[in-house]
C-alpha cells in the first residue's frame, strides 16, 4: 500500500504554520510549536497512533498562544483529512480507553466528513485545578479538538473519569487514546472494496 503522507502549511498575520504527516508511519515525531505542553501532547498521539509527524509552528505570542493552539489543530486536521482522499478502505471508526492512575479517558470518533465536537464530558464530579493563562489549560485543548474534529470532518467524542486535579493527569491519556483510536480509524480494512458509507461518498 503507497504510504498516505501530506505536507500542510497556514500562513495568517497571526500564525505560521506547517505540518507534515505520514499516516502509514512508526510514531516518530518532531514538534516545536513554542507551546511546550501541546509538544508533549502531540508527540505521545504521534507515537500511540503510530503518526510520523513533524509540526512547526510560529504565532502572536506577545497577545497569548490561543490564535497558535488552535491553527495547529486546523491544520493537522486538514492534513490527515486530505492525506485520507476518498477515504476509500478505511475502517472509519475507532475507539479507545487509556488509564492513567485514577483517570480514564475515553475517546470514541467517526470519520464521516460531519466535524463535531462539544467538549469533553465528565463522568466524576472533577474541579481542575485553576490554571495560568501563561501555561496551558484545559479550554486551550478543547478549542484544539474542535478544530482538529472540524477540519478533519470528524465526530469526535471524549469523556472522562477522574478524581485527579491535574492537568497534566488529565490530558496525557485523552491524547493517547486519541491517538490510539484514530490509529484505528484510519487504518485500511482488506474487506472494505469502497468508502465506507451506505451513501458512497464520505464529504
Amino acid at each position: 500500500m503507497k504510504k498516505r503522507t501530506i505536507v500542510k502549511r497556514r500562513k495568517t498575520t497571526e500564525t505560521d504554520i506547517a505540518v507534515r504527516l505520514n499516516i502509514d508511519g512508526a510514531g516518530k515525531s518532531k514538534i516545536k510549536t513554542r507551546i511546550g505542553f501541546l509538544d508533549h501532547m502531540l508527540e505521545l498521539f504521534a507515537f500511540w497512533g503510530l503518526f510520523d509527524l513533524e509540526i512547526q509552528a510560529k504565532g502572536d505570542f506577545k497577545v497569548d498562544k490561543h490564535h497558535t493552539n488552535e491553527d495547529i489543530g486546523i491544520v493537522l486536521g486538514e492534513a490527515f483529512k486530505d492525506a485520507l482522499k476518498d477515504k476509500k478502505g478505511i475502517r472509519r471508526i475507532g475507539f479507545a480507553s487509556v488509564p492513567m492512575e485514577d483517570v480514564l479517558a475515553n475517546v470514541t470518533l467517526d470519520i464521516s466528513g460531519r466535524g463535531f465536537f462539544k467538549g469533553i464530558s465528565f463522568v466524576t464530579a472533577l474541579l481542575l485545578q485553576p490554571a495560568d493563562e501563561k501555561d496551558y489549560s484545559f479550554s486551550y485543548v478543547e478549542h484544539f479538538l474542535e478544530a482538529l474534529a472540524k477540519k478533519l470532518g470528524m465526530n469526535l467524542n471524549v469523556e472522562l473519569k477522574s478524581t485527579n486535579s491535574d492537568l497534566h493527569a488529565n490530558l496525557e491519556p485523552v491524547f493517547k487514546a486519541l491517538g490510539i483510536a484514530l490509529d484505528q480509524a484510519t487504518q485500511i480494512d482488506p474487506r472494505r472494496k469502497g468508502i465506507p458509507s451506505t451513501k458512497g461518498v464520505i464529504d
